[in-house]
């Protein structure tokens, strides 16, 4: 099985760190590549930045479905292009958003989610109301760090999550914590041991939920709204797109 993990983002340490955490939840057997659009923003902290990745994703999809690629997991918990990527394959594909929602109401009635900024918080809000979770979810926190900041372990990043974490737990009456953004992808087993509550990271979450579609030969519909777009003319950069 080959699960190909798209970092929305053009960071590749992160990218890196993303496909070492996948590798390390893998079953075996499993083969994880783990890419990166090589244009877009280096870090995802607006809706914005989501549009102008969201193009990036589908570059990625594409590149994939020229290989034997089984399920495609966006390593962003925006999960910026979800429904168009669905559109251009009939593998899963998994947002780490969506996944780590659904594994969290398995183990507990409520959680909380701690992300990276406030306005990010809010795109995850919007995130929870779409996919039906919204009543599962106490609070969405932020511990007001820059993505980027978790790259350089010289920044206080992991102390500022365990802190919000902490409060969480504290303060919302929850079971679980959620984390907001997939470069904590590395940090679930310090914080969980930090919090003493179970943490569900999106990324490792979508690599199981995956495996377990692909094992049970389930993949994307066609009927309906998410079948192959219907081919036409574009112009402009996007002409090679043509007839597609």
């Amino acid at each position: 099985m080959k699960i190909r993990v798209i970092n929305p983002n053009t960071t590749s340490s992160m990218t890196e760190k993303i496909g070492d955490a996948a590798r390390r939840i893998a079953a075996p057997g499993t083969e994880i590549v783990a890419s990166n659009p090589s244009s877009g923003p280096v870090s995802i902290e607006s809706h914005f930045d989501e549009a102008i990745s969201a193009v990036g994703v589908l570059e990625e999809i594409r590149a994939g479905e020229q290989e034997r690629t089984d399920a495609y997991i966006l390593a962003c918990f925006g999960d910026p292009g979800l429904l168009a990527a669905r559109e251009l394959t009939r593998a899963p594909v998994i947002g780490i958003a969506e996944a780590a929602f659904h594994m969290a109401t398995l183990i507990a009635t409520r959680f909380s989610i701690v992300t990276t900024l406030a306005r990010t918080g809010i795109i995850a809000e919007h995130l929870l109301q779409t996919y039906g979770f919204a009543h599962h979810c106490r609070r969405v926190r932020a511990a007001e760090i820059p993505v980027l900041d978790l790259e350089d372990s010289g920044t206080r990043a992991l102390d500022r999550i365990i802190d919000e974490c902490l409060r969480a737990k504290a303060e919302d009456n929850i079971g679980a914590i959620v984390l907001g953004c997939g470069g904590m992808a590395d940090l679930t087993g310090e914080i969980r041991d930090a919090v003493g509550l179970p943490v569900v990271e999106g990324v490792t979450a979508a690599v199981k939920l995956a495996e377990s579609l692909v094992s049970l030969g389930l993949g994307t519909s066609k009927h309906g709204d998410l079948d192959f777009p219907r081919p036409k003319t574009f112009r402009g950069r996007f002409d090679y797109l043509s007839g597609d």
